[in-house]
């Protein structure tokens, strides 16, 4: 996805990259303007219409980031369920409110990582809906 997309910041086009798993709170980076974002993916039924709510990852790293005030565009992806056609739309740093990022519960004391916490996106709550690019 990263390298076919235009960087919504510099618009350079081909300058996307995908961040090594595990980078907190953004999955890809512009290498030229530094540029940062997340990307969810999900699959669905109907590529055309996003979810109300969808899986986010660490709940702390993305709490303590709102707490200074620091939110990194989105891009959604939808994979149709057969892997045959998929959608992507965007949501800007400054559409997103901190009502939209609901914490989950804890994983359990016998879960392979107790302890973890995660988030929801509810886009209900964002300021405007996402648009779609593809």
């Amino acid at each position: 996805m990263a390298k076919s997309q235009v960087c919504p910041s510099c618009k350079k086009k081909q300058t996307l990259r995908t961040l090594p798993q595990n980078f907190k709170c953004a999955d890809i980076i512009c290498d030229f303007c530094g540029f940062l974002a997340q990307v969810k993916t999900f699959e669905s039924d109907d590529i055309d219409k996003l979810p109300p709510t969808i899986l986010g990852a660490a709940w702390k790293p993305q709490r303590e980031r709102m707490e200074s005030g620091i939110y990194y565009p989105l891009y959604l992806v939808a994979n149709q369920k057969t892997k045959t056609k998929y959608s992507i739309w965007y949501l800007p740093a400054d559409l997103q409110t901190a009502e939209m990022f609901i914490a989950r519960k804890p994983l359990s004391s016998t879960a392979k990582r107790a302890g973890w916490q995660g988030f929801t996106i509810d886009l209900r709550k964002a300021l405007s809906q996402p648009v779609r690019l593809r």
